[in-house]
């Protein structure tokens, strides 16, 4: 809406005070016209975490609070002035005026991409809230700008509340029109190419396959990866701006081609371990350098959180009095790029036995994306391995069906997830580790079951798993350090040969139903999503098996032969292949396990 100007009369009172105004530089409004004007910053007082806002770092906290429940807590580091921003849609050739609260060194506030001159306001020390505040015009074509607040180099956290964006709002506009031409390319056995005719005035498209929304681009062509062999999908797109999205395309289907799908470049069969990185754990230090060809995915073991709930993950490599031998940064770094060049993937690993990560709150979320994000760049990896344990996942007492989780740790887990799917795309490598406890248990039990009293953890990543299937490239389930485990035989299975393994792994190939329930089942994985989690040694874990038992599972669910007692109810010669625990200890123990791999698969 236009400010609207108040009539005046002529008289030399009105003019001699227009004057004095327009020499200091003040426009008079009248209260109608300041009634026009709106905040709109959103989440300015971080109520709801850090949405709306994009931050290389920070989080939100309880206290200290200017108002409200939350606020900002951002600290610098390195060249890193913890920057957080958030673009506003505005109008052009008007005033605005920006406010925030902020406590600490350097703390700055400020407005970027005018159109006119760019603006800030800052403090050199606020050891409590102090309001900062800036006006600014609008260009003749501005419709967004940027607002921000950050610190500064070497200063410690700061904190920022109540920031506020004042003035009229930009005009809503109208969504594009519908996008036509929508047409299928190239097919493959997990991926569909798609393309269609620009639409005038769109800034986006979204894709959709079976009526979801999956993916969001900017261009008129897209490539749809993760998509199961031999599948007929459905697929629209739709044309988006500021002002909103278009109805749906016509409808195009495709059928994906017989194969292996899985959404990855890895090897038809791969051999996944556990690099300890971090510590030496009585195996000793293996330079990333000196890890054998035979190795396609390299976990780094661990990401590890600053406390349970803070979302904050920190990657410190071994120390060199406990790794005497441990490489330069700089060494680590090349020997990863020439890993990749070789066609491997090389991931963090987040948890582990002592890593406790519970993401119960929003802002350990965001804190969990941003944290695992610089470590991913920093070191130029592929992608992400979710290895929680312990108490890291558990259900509530009203969190019953798998299929529409509402406790909070797994909630903001798949947000998370998700979140840095979208962020590095399609090639961006995603694994589990979880224990049996975690998956097969659920068939027996779920959460704390209808009536109470049941270990809430049990079952606890199927919702995870289920909600990620898409994205998830390998899921290798730890099938050692597990008690009793009953198989859809209705058999318990222990650990210690080829059965437990057989039967574990029919589980996640058949699906089934969680807590016997047969309303509630489980799907099964692709076999290209599956991999076998062994120990390499008897010193890596309980549970370890003989090289040949390792044969005789593999043989099973690959070939239907050497099934002993247990009857799978399929043939999976498209099963991904082994992970073990670990890279280290298999060089302790003369490659026994890479070696049987290596006769196995060739």
């Amino acid at each position: 809406m236009d400010r609207s100007r108040p009539r005046a009369r002529r008289t030399l009172v009105t003019l001699l005070t227009a004057a004095a105004l327009a020499a200091s530089g003040t426009t008079a409004l009248s209260s109608a016209a300041r009634a026009a004007d709106a905040d709109l910053a959103q989440n300015g007082g971080f109520e709801t975490g850090l949405d709306g806002w994009t931050c290389t770092a920070g989080a939100t906290v309880a206290s200290p609070v200017r108002s409200g429940t939350a606020a900002l807590k951002a600290t610098p580091a390195g060249a890193d002035h913890a920057r957080c921003a958030q673009t506003v849609t505005v109008k052009p050739d008007s005033p605005y005026t920006l406010t925030g609260h902020v406590r600490g060194a350097y703390v700055y506030l400020g407005a970027s991409g005018t159109g006119t001159t760019d603006v800030s306001a800052w403090t050199q020390s606020a050891p409590d809230w102090q309001r900062l505040t800036t006006t600014f015009r609008t260009g003749p074509t501005t419709t967004k700008v940027t607002i921000y607040t950050h610190g500064w180099y070497g200063t410690g956290a700061y904190h920022a509340d109540d920031i506020s964006l004042t003035g009229p709002g930009g005009e809503a506009g109208q969504p594009p029109a519908v996008p036509g031409g929508l047409r299928s390319g190239s097919v493959t056995s997990s991926s569909v190419d798609l393309s269609w005719s620009s639409v005038p005035g769109a800034t986006g498209y979204a894709v959709y396959r079976d009526g979801a929304r999956v993916r969001t681009v900017t261009g008129t062509s897209t490539t749809l990866t993760g998509l199961n062999p031999s599948t007929a999908y459905a697929f629209q797109v739709a044309a988006v701006n500021d002002a909103g999205e278009s109805a749906r395309s016509a409808t195009v289907t495709a059928t994906t081609a017989e194969g292996p799908g899985g959404g990855s470049d890895l090897p038809a069969h791969a051999l996944v371990g556990y690099l300890h990185a971090s510590f030496a754990n009585g195996s000793g230090y293996t330079r990333m350098a000196d890890v054998p060809d035979s190795w396609d995915v390299i976990d780094l073991a661990f990401g590890e959180p600053t406390s349970v709930t803070s979302g904050d993950i920190r990657f410190e490599r071994c120390p060199v009095a406990e790794c005497p031998n441990v490489e330069s940064d700089a060494e680590f770094k090349a020997a990863i790029k020439a890993k990749q060049a070789a066609g491997k993937k090389v991931l963090i690993s987040i948890g582990g036995q002592n890593g406790q990560v519970r993401l119960t709150t929003t802002a350990a979320r965001d804190t969990f994306v941003s944290s695992v994000s610089k470590i991913i760049d920093e070191y130029g990896l592929d992608g992400l391995d979710i290895d929680f344990e312990g108490h890291s996942l558990s259900l509530d007492a009203d969190d019953t069906d798998f299929r529409t989780p509402k406790t909070p740790v797994i909630v903001n887990l798949i947000s998370a997830l998700k979140t840095l799917k979208a962020t590095y795309g399609d090639d961006f490598v995603l694994t589990m580790a979880p224990e049996t406890f975690f998956v097969q248990l659920g068939y027996q039990y779920y959460g704390t079951g209808k009536w109470g009293g049941q270990d809430p953890r049990a079952g606890a990543y199927l919702p995870v798993i289920h909600a990620l299937r898409d994205d998830l490239t390998l899921l290798h389930v730890q099938d050692y350090n597990s008690g009793p485990i009953m198989g859809l035989d209705n058999q318990y299975h222990s650990m210690g040969g080829a059965d437990f393994h057989i039967a574990m792994t029919d589980m996640l190939l058949t699906g089934f139903p969680v807590a016997g329930d047969a309303g509630k089942v489980f799907p099964p994985l692709r076999p290209d999503q599956v991999a076998i989690g062994m120990p390499a040694s008897t010193n890596a874990g309980n549970g370890h098996v003989s090289p040949a038992e390792v044969t005789k599972a593999l043989n099973c669910l690959t070939r239907k032969t050497d099934c002993g007692a247990y009857a799978t109810h399929g043939t999976w010669p498209a099963l991904r292949g082994l992970m073990t625990w670990s890279i280290n200890w298999d060089r302790y123990s003369n490659w026994e396990f890479q070696r049987n791999f290596d006769a196995y698969f060739g």
